[in-house]
């Protein structure tokens, strides 16, 4: 089977160009924004925002991936009661989790206020279904208004954020205008796309368990992969503010989000293409080699260009985009660097997992990243260090993970 090249760019032109309003909008705010917040203030939102991360990638069962698998309506249909369900549970637990550790005076909890806490579970529900939502139009091919869906809710976002923070909001208005954005996402989301409607009942009734049981390899291991995935992103924000501080968090999370930039704007673009080519490849000739290399290539030209300036410039860059008090941050990214350079050309190919049926030996090395960064961030020393470390560890596990799904790639199926 080979690769229609020009169906591919153009389907990643389409990804990339809701993707790159999606991106653009915030960053473009991001110098503003900086300004009218502290490295403290912006801490504290990202460890509510890592929180809801984590819950909304928990809440699927990671069953969101199974519609680009399953194409029939009913099955779909099925699908989205499924997770509407599990999501609202979620919502719930999660929210109830939030005050009784803060009661208890628990952790790096503490430093999030009531209001955060209160919202968990809102913020938990809008990004869970939103991302089912997103699933839905990937399945069929609907790039365009799942474009237009992600640059209105980053838009709005951006927007929401800096007009509240410019009105003395602080903290809370980082907190109130993502929620308001995220809102208005997933409105734009389901208007284009009219997915299935998903009444629930108290109970899952027979037919959502047996589509459970049916799609179980998605909670057994895709679940645990992706949670740990998600925790691991957000791990070390906890860890630092445990033990450096809501200041300290701040600057590695506007590091983080700079750095993450190249990977949301292209390399999930390139993913949501990479789905579909890798699926037909493999169920037409039991393999999915051709789109894999084709895939390593794009993302490679793509991220190298990036990441030479950024490892280059980036403490300058840093201080001149967003204010002198953010030079720390640079630095920081500057270590982060070719960690986010393996992260770029790694994190789509990992759905070569998911195709193969490999999702056990995904969770595995998820669960080999888990204890390093554990490992790394408690381990006593300066942000510095810990952060050098981190880097040094993640890396390595990211060459391995790139060895590992190339060989999962010329994996043939017992069908094919």
């Amino acid at each position: 089977m080979k690769l229609r090249l020009p169906l591919f760019w153009k389907q990643v032109i389409t990804v990339l160009g809701g993707t790159l309003g999606a991106q653009a909008l915030p960053l473009a705010v991001a110098p503003l924004i900086t300004r009218l917040c502290d490295p403290s203030e912006m801490g504290t939102f990202s460890l509510w925002l890592g929180a809801v991360m984590v819950a909304a990638t928990g809440a699927t069962l990671r069953l969101e991936t199974a519609m680009i698998l399953d194409h029939e309506p009913e099955q779909q249909r099925t699908c989205f009661r499924v997770i509407f369900y599990t999501v609202g549970v979620t919502a719930l637990a999660v929210t109830a989790a939030g005050l009784l550790a803060r009661a208890a005076g628990m952790g790096v909890v503490r430093e999030l206020s009531w209001t955060a806490l209160l919202t968990l579970g809102l913020g938990t529900w809008l990004i869970a279904i939103t991302q089912t939502t997103l699933a839905y139009a990937t399945s069929h091919g609907a790039f365009g208004q799942a474009a237009r869906a992600k640059v209105w809710g980053a838009g709005t976002i951006a927007l929401a954020q800096l007009v509240l923070l410019y009105l003395g909001a602080g903290g809370i208005g980082l907190l109130a205008g993502q929620l308001i954005g995220m809102a208005a996402g997933l409105a734009a989301a389901r208007l284009q796309l009219r997915p299935p409607s998903a009444p629930i009942g108290p109970v899952l009734d027979a037919v959502q368990r047996t589509y459970l049981m049916k799609h179980q390899a998605f909670w057994r291991f895709s679940l645990p992969s992706s949670l740990l995935n998600a925790l691991v992103a957000q791990l070390p924000l906890f860890l630092i503010g445990l033990h450096h501080g809501a200041l300290a968090v701040g600057l590695f999370a506007l590091t983080q989000r700079v750095l993450y930039a190249p990977i949301a704007l292209l390399a999930a673009s390139v993913l949501e293409v990479f789905k579909r080519q890798s699926v037909h490849e493999y169920q037409a000739v039991g393999h999915c080699t051709q789109a894999y290399r084709h895939t390593f290539k794009v993302l490679l030209l793509l991220g190298l260009g990036p990441s030479l300036v950024l490892f280059a410039f980036s403490p300058p860059l840093f201080a001149w985009v967003f204010g002198e008090s953010w030079r720390a941050a640079g630095e920081l990214a500057q270590i982060l660097v070719p960690l986010y350079f393996l992260n770029f050309i790694a994190s789509p190919l990992s759905y070569v997992f998911a195709v193969t049926g490999k999702q056990k030996l995904d969770l595995k090395w998820q669960v080999a990243l888990f204890v390093m960064t554990v490992c790394v961030f408690s381990a006593p020393g300066t942000l510095h260090q810990n952060v050098q470390w981190y880097a040094i560890g993640y890396s390595l596990l990211y060459l391995v993970y790139l060895y590992l799904s190339w060989q999962c790639s010329q994996t043939r199926s017992v069908t094919a």
